[in-house]
């Protein structure tokens, strides 16, 4: 994935496209910076596990920019972000529409038994650790919530 992001860093100074080119020269950055603290050199390569969860990071990272700005009426930075999480979204898995998370977490939540509403955030974990990377957190957080108390 590092490599692909080069070559799309190379293809977007040769398109003169600045929001493409300063999103993908971040990824690079923080792709460096992800080999820095795990203590490896700065030439080696993540793992494609390990270039998502970073892409996943700077993603969340552009969705709370983009509520802090709208928040804060600055319209103008809401575009600039709104245009950088276009580039980061092609680089992201497709995400389970709320039904399938719905269907997964019942699962989970029949496969447990009996339900302690007081452990809502225990079972929000445990069904994250099955679909990290394919579901919101927020979303599994209401889908559970609205289960249990129903």
């Amino acid at each position: 994935m590092q490599d692909k992001i080069k070559q799309l860093i190379v293809e977007a100074m040769r398109a003169k496209n600045q929001v493409e080119l300063d999103t993908l020269r971040s990824i690079s950055s923080a792709f460096t910076n992800e080999l820095v603290a795990l203590k490896r050199t700065p030439q080696d390569k993540l793992t494609d596990e390990e270039a998502l969860k970073v892409i996943q990071r700077i993603a969340k990272q552009r969705k709370e920019s983009i509520a802090s700005f709208e928040a804060g009426g600055r319209s103008d930075l809401v575009e600039v972000e709104k245009e950088q999480y276009k580039v980061l979204e092609q680089f992201l898995p497709q995400m389970m529409s709320e039904e399938e998370v719905e269907k997964a977490v019942k699962a989970k939540l029949e496969s447990m038994g009996e339900i302690d509403k007081s452990k809502s955030g225990q079972i929000v974990g445990m069904c994250m650790k099955e679909l990290a990377g394919k579901a919101d957190g927020n979303l599994v957080k209401e889908i559970v919530n609205k289960i249990i108390n129903s």
